[in-house]
């Protein structure tokens, strides 16, 4: 039984004797696939417990490759509570002990396969662009207020045509930005490309999910991608936990305090499903059971309603979302709309 508590750098070690629960050997490897081959190569074959991490899917395929089995430990479901003396051998040694002790109790994670972490490199980097160019264009406005002008309104897509309308003398300190914007909206149309090359070639699944209005391919191949497989849920409903859409809990006695969202899932996919949520809510969404669903909420008025119904509908989606993906049905976006309303 062996325990690793992995670093950027390095990775503690921590061999645990299966029968007598004893520390056979406490080590410290560079955390490089050579060193680890080297660490486990002339080893019997073992049980290996790793926390999910940055580094934590190459090392789960090197250490297959070798013949051990590996468990790859949920971090947000296994924590040191009370812990008054933590640091990584102690982390190490945790891990081996609760491997050893109840494997369910470490919430083992699947991994993903090569072709959709590469997909999901896609969409993550895109994500990043997305984020970068509506900093960028929240700088220029700010830089442009606080000389005493105003830009006008328009979308981040086309905001670098503006370039020609900022004040000269801010030209050398925003100019080099404006250039950027272009080339970064540049940059998010070809990975758009290939998200849509991705969505009709390697995950025709999806065509299934855009049915539903507000659903284009971007969120379908990111749903896709960040669930993998549609019969990992038995309920449909599960899905919304897992995407972290779900209030938390912490009821005791008869004190139940509504509490906000846990937000413990992808936090990429919960984005993407709020912004459709959004979409379905607002001025242009189409009259779907979606759409009456949460304006029916809203209706109810209170404190934050507007917010809490674009949860619940983003909630609701993810739910149709799943049940459309496992039976592979055909969505009527007029179903149940009269009922509802």
């Amino acid at each position: 039984m062996i325990g690793l508590d992995i670093g950027d750098r390095h990775t503690h070690v921590c061999v645990l004797d299966t029968e007598t629960a004893e520390v056979v050997e406490r080590t410290r490897l560079r955390t490089v696939p050579a060193h680890v081959a080297r660490f486990f190569g002339g080893r019997a074959t073992c049980l290996v417990v790793l926390e999910a991490g940055t580094h934590s899917w190459w090392m789960h395929e090197t250490l297959t490759s070798l013949g051990h089995e590996v468990l790859v430990a949920n971090p947000r479901k296994v924590r040191m509570r009370g812990a008054t003396k933590k640091n990584d051998s102690v982390d190490a040694e945790f891990l081996a002990r609760m491997g050893r002790a109840d494997r369910t109790l470490l919430y083992p994670l699947k991994p993903r396969c090569d072709r959709v972490q590469e997909a999901l490199a896609v969409v993550r980097s895109r994500e990043q662009l997305v984020r970068t160019r509506t900093s960028l264009v929240n700088h220029v406005r700010g830089v442009v207020k606080s000389h005493g002008s105003r830009l006008p309104t328009c979308s981040t897509r086309t905001f670098h045509q503006l370039h020609d309308l900022v004040d000269v003398r801010l030209q050398p300190a925003l100019g080099p930005l404006m250039r950027n914007l272009e080339h970064i909206t540049l940059e998010i149309r070809t990975l758009d490309r290939e998200i849509s090359r991705l969505c009709k070639e390697a995950f025709p699944e999806t065509a299934t999910l855009t049915q539903v209005p507000g659903v284009g391919e971007l969120t379908a191949l990111t749903y896709v991608l960040i669930i993998e497989d549609p019969k990992r849920f038995e309920n449909s409903r599960a899905v919304g936990a897992f995407v972290g859409l779900v209030p938390r809990q912490r009821q005791s006695g008869d004190d139940d305090p509504q509490l906000r969202i846990h937000k413990a899932g992808d936090p990429i996919l919960r984005r993407i499903l709020v912004q459709c949520a959004n979409y379905i809510l607002g001025p242009f969404g189409p009259a779907t059971e979606l759409r009456v669903f949460g304006q029916r909420l809203m209706q109810r008025g209170g404190k934050n309603a507007k917010k809490r119904a674009r949860v619940a509908v983003a909630r609701k989606l993810a739910t149709l979302m799943h049940a459309l993906w496992k039976n592979n049905a055909v969505y009527d976006p007029n179903h149940g709309v009269a009922n509802a309303a």
